[in-house]
């Protein structure tokens, strides 16, 4: 097992950033497995999974909460934390930095450069939580020719409150932070930030559809949201797993679910 801190300068995001990275390349044999890893060929480059964090949290996140290292080197998957900040993985013009182009352009070109990673598109999935689960299926809808796969944990996706111009009930984040985040709010809807329009603009155009997992806890707050998504998923006609269980907006759900997810990817690998 390797566990990398990186820092370099991005030219999407006009500044230094921060990545974690994590490569499942070998334990000592004395050191016991809590079940049989998925073999690995070492011929072969890593698939690799492009892990998103929430709101407020950074790049060490998954790596401080979850038991994602142990996760890689069980299904034998590399996995990268980028920051995104508070960006919804957007790109945020007034600032200069262009999430959406570092996510899915820069990091990926990036990461495949430095280390042993597959550049095919089945091999190569984006997933996260909460603000990054947002991320996950915003840019994986996207640049479903990126992205073979899109996991999606206790996803915010809230862009339809946000047209109508939604207010935080927690009184956490201020409307001009949505306003700055997504722009004018009547213009979110039929935009590539609005997952109802990327769901129809796949299927209607026949463009590259990524599998996708999606996960809410029945007592997580964006319970709505997901399973609004998971209806106009099932209204196109669009195949993806959706599962709506007993679980709050929390790691303990997260971690649980990062690896279901990554049993999932498996299966469809066979």
């Amino acid at each position: 097992m390797a566990l990398l801190n990186v820092s370099y300068y991005s030219h999407a995001l006009s500044r230094n950033t921060d990545l974690t990275v994590i490569l499942p390349a070998g334990m000592p044999d004395f050191i016991p497995m809590p079940r049989k890893a998925v073999p690995r060929d070492p011929d072969r480059p890593f698939r690799t999974l492009y892990l998103l964090h929430g709101y407020s949290g950074t790049n060490a996140d998954w790596l401080r909460y979850t038991r994602i290292e142990l996760y890689a080197m069980l299904y034998n998957v590399a996995v990268v934390c980028p920051s995104g900040e508070n960006s919804f993985y957007l790109d945020d013009k007034m600032r200069d930095a262009h999430y959406a182009r570092f996510i899915c352009e820069e990091l990926i070109d990036f990461t495949r450069r430095i280390f042993p990673l597959s550049r095919r598109r089945e091999d190569t999935l984006i997933g996260g939580l909460s603000m990054g689960g947002y991320g996950a299926v915003r840019n994986g809808l996207l640049r479903g020719d990126v992205f073979g796969a899109v996991i999606a944990l206790s996803s915010a996706l809230i862009t339809d409150s946000v047209a109508e111009g939604f207010k935080d009930e927690y009184g956490l984040i201020s409307p001009e932070y949505y306003i700055h985040t997504f722009g004018p709010p009547e213009k979110i809807k039929g935009s590539d930030m609005d997952p109802e329009h990327l769901i129809n603009r796949i299927v209607s155009e026949n463009l590259p559809r990524p599998n996708l997992y999606v996960a809410i806890g029945t007592e997580d707050p964006l319970l709505d949201f997901n399973r609004k998504f998971h209806g106009w998923l099932e209204k196109a006609g669009y195949g993806h797993v959706y599962i709506e269980e007993p679980g709050n907006h929390d790691w303990v759900f997260w971690d649980r679910h990062i690896e279901n997810a990554l049993i999932w990817y498996n299966e469809l690998s066979k």
